[in-house]
């Protein structure tokens, strides 16, 4: 007949359920075979403290050992409707309940980069395994494999699929509209053996238009004539459309004008001026300019900090 297993665990009869899961987590820890490899009597002891432990932590199974002294074979721990996870060692498996045996590996291993911490829910994980019993290696889980994938600006912009190649299939991934580069989709299942296939997306520049935000800029150049006198100017938008813009008299390069609603996901699309000045002039031409300048003086420059 095995010890007392108030003996075994150190604790009073009337010890509360903390106090005696505290107890069998020291004393775990303290006889553990992966603690101890090779010593068999650290070895009898761990199975002594997990077979008193597995007793006492159940109430009905407590009620009946302090009624009669013993576990009848419907109340025994380890048996095949027995809730825990199993402990493998040079003895064989031992019964240890899932919120313990979460401790006892933090304990022994650690936690954080490069512990078992990294497996993420170390209790949820064991308790799986104890209600289902596996005595075998449970399987790892597929790699999850990260690949860029190059997004053109438009489908970026607007949403769209793209086809892409994994592992000789062919896949169609649904853009949502307004991803930005960098953004990362997750394909489940996808990537090779079953695992997640994470995918980076790099937005390819546009010929002319260029992102900030959810707005778009199109740079739209105006002679120094249509800048002066103002124009009207057939703009591309993102849809394939062309609006035509009106360009008020005396727009000064690098001005702003605003189409509504025409930019990314609800943004903007800015109509950016920029004036062009010819290279060279004729005579006729200066002497045009020279008239202008001094019937319109002008100081660009005034008022500045430096100026």
């Amino acid at each position: 007949m095995p010890r007392d297993y108030y003996e075994v665990l150190g604790v009073k009869k009337d010890a509360s359920e903390e106090e005696i899961k505290k107890a069998h987590r020291k004393l775990a820890r303290e006889f553990h075979p992966d603690r101890n490899p090779g010593d068999k009597k650290a070895e009898g002891k761990f199975k002594e403290v997990q077979e008193a432990y597995d007793v006492l932590s159940d109430k009905t199974k407590r009620s009946q050992y302090d009624r009669f002294g013993r576990v009848g074979p419907d109340g025994g721990g380890g048996g095949p409707g027995g809730q825990g996870f199993q402990w493998g060692g040079p003895g064989g498996f031992q019964q240890v309940d899932p919120g313990e045996a979460a401790d006892i590996f933090r304990q022994l291993f650690g936690g954080g980069a490069g512990g078992l911490g990294d497996l993420g829910d170390i209790e949820e994980v064991m308790g799986r395994r104890g209600r289902g019993r596996s005595r075998g290696r449970r399987a790892a889980p597929a790699p999850e494999v990260e690949s860029e994938v190059a997004i053109p600006f438009v489908t970026a912009a607007l949403g769209g699929a793209i086809n892409i190649q994994v592992d000789g299939r062919e896949l169609s991934v649904k853009i949502p509209a307004g991803v930005t580069d960098g953004q990362a989709l997750r394909l489940q299942g996808q990537a090779p053996g079953g695992g997640n296939l994470k995918l980076v997306l790099r937005i390819q520049p546009h010929p002319y238009f260029r992102r900030e935000g959810n707005n778009i800029v199109l740079e739209v150049p105006l002679s120094v004539s249509e800048a002066i006198l103002g124009t009207t100017v057939d703009v591309p938008t993102l849809d394939g459309s062309k609006l035509s813009v009106k360009v008020p008299a005396g727009t000064s390069s690098g001005a702003r004008l605003r189409l509504r609603g025409k930019g990314i996901a609800g943004g903007d699309q800015f109509i950016e001026i920029k004036v062009v000045v010819p290279s060279s002039i004729d005579d006729r031409g200066r002497q045009l300019i020279e008239e202008f300048s001094r019937l319109h003086p002008q100081n660009p420059r005034a008022g500045l900090p430096w100026s």
